[in-house]
């Protein structure tokens, strides 16, 4: 048996540096990504972020596939609640007509942002949110171009229609979110960077497998790799995660504890901020091994997203390359990363 690696590339903007230098940094790793034997690389979306210049990752896309030549280049993810499915459609049977067989269509139910930049990406619609699995569905509908005659929009289709559809997927980071994906026949991203509860995740699993067996589950987990095992657990220091918790029940993860305020201050009612456990894997690439291998083996995870949430950019860089999978794929071995 064997497991994949692919990256997932938030375009953090380093200090001291600028958005245009981000881009240009997701360029370089996107390339590098391909000759380390890397499956996918997916690009996030935030919006109105400081830190972050992944804003619209459909665009991005465009270019990563055009800069280089096998690997998977995708969204992790589109943030639907926003867009019209639709048009979503449309995009990625552009890129898919761009580069047949390359395109992942990753797609995320959170709002990508605070509540602010939700009212401005929304404005002057009818969108609140509250229609992710509607909207989703009507999706997978339009990409397998199998909407029935009953349905209003019978007989539409997002052209042009590509000799290879994107391939999909639900990121998601609860029971519920995996058990939409597969009730729907979808390949779904547990995010454990976002949500570490071991639970949750454990039922995520179990619910997804019952439904759907035959079904791709992927871990999208957060990683540093360094030399030596000391350095890398002081570049993963003492990160956390941190959730707002809404009175109508609704919970988001944003990155600081002045966002989590910015965040509560900004939906307009009562909130709660808790503090999670980053749990981030941290060590030398043997040891990261090691323990990607136990989830594969114990969980059946058949793919590892990496995020690397290092605010140095070299060291940031060097862990994706000590974790090449064509470096951890050694021959021999029962379990190894797999180069396919």
């Amino acid at each position: 048996m064997s497991y994949k690696l692919g990256i997932l590339d938030q375009s953090p903007i380093f200090p001291g540096t600028s958005a245009s230098d981000a881009l240009q940094q997701t360029i370089k790793l996107a390339r590098h990504a391909e000759e380390w034997g890397y499956t996918r690389f997916w690009v996030s979306e935030h919006h109105h972020a400081e830190k972050l210049a992944g804003s619209s990752p459909e665009v991005l896309v465009s270019y990563l596939l055009a800069q280089t030549k096998s690997i998977r280049v995708g969204s992790g993810g589109v943030m639907l609640q926003h867009y019209s499915p639709y048009k979503v459609a449309e995009n990625f049977h552009v890129l898919s007509n761009l580069s047949p067989g390359r395109v992942d269509l990753g797609i995320g139910k959170a709002p990508g942002g605070l509540p602010l930049s939700t009212k401005a990406l929304q404005f002057g619609t009818v969108n609140d949110g509250k229609d992710f699995e509607e909207r989703l569905s009507f999706l997978r509908k339009i990409i397998e171009n199998s909407i029935n005659d009953n349905h209003p929009l019978s007989g539409i289709q997002a052209t042009p229609l590509p000799s290879k559809k994107p391939k999909m997927f639900l990121l998601g980071a609860s029971a519920d979110s995996a058990r939409l994906a597969a009730n729907l026949g979808i390949a779904y991203v547990f995010a454990r960077f976002i949500n570490s509860n071991e639970t949750v995740f454990e039922d995520a699993v179990r619910i997804y497998r019952s439904i759907y067996p035959t079904g791709s589950f992927k871990v999208s987990v957060s990683v540093i790799a360094a030399p030596s095992q000391q350095e890398a657990e002081q570049l993963a220091g003492d990160q956390r995660i941190v959730k707002v918790h809404l009175q109508s029940g609704r919970s988001v993860t944003v990155q600081t504890l002045v966002q989590a305020e910015l965040f509560g201050k900004q939906s307009g009612e009562s909130y709660e901020i808790e503090e999670q456990d980053s749990n981030i894997i941290a060590g030398t690439p043997s040891y990261v091994k090691e323990v990607l291998t136990n989830l594969h083996e114990k969980y059946g995870v058949d793919e590892f997203i990496l995020h690397t949430p290092v605010v140095k950019e070299g060291e940031r860089f060097r862990s994706f390359q000590l974790l090449s999978p064509l470096q951890l794929a050694l021959p021999g071995e029962k379990n190894f990363v797999s180069q396919n």
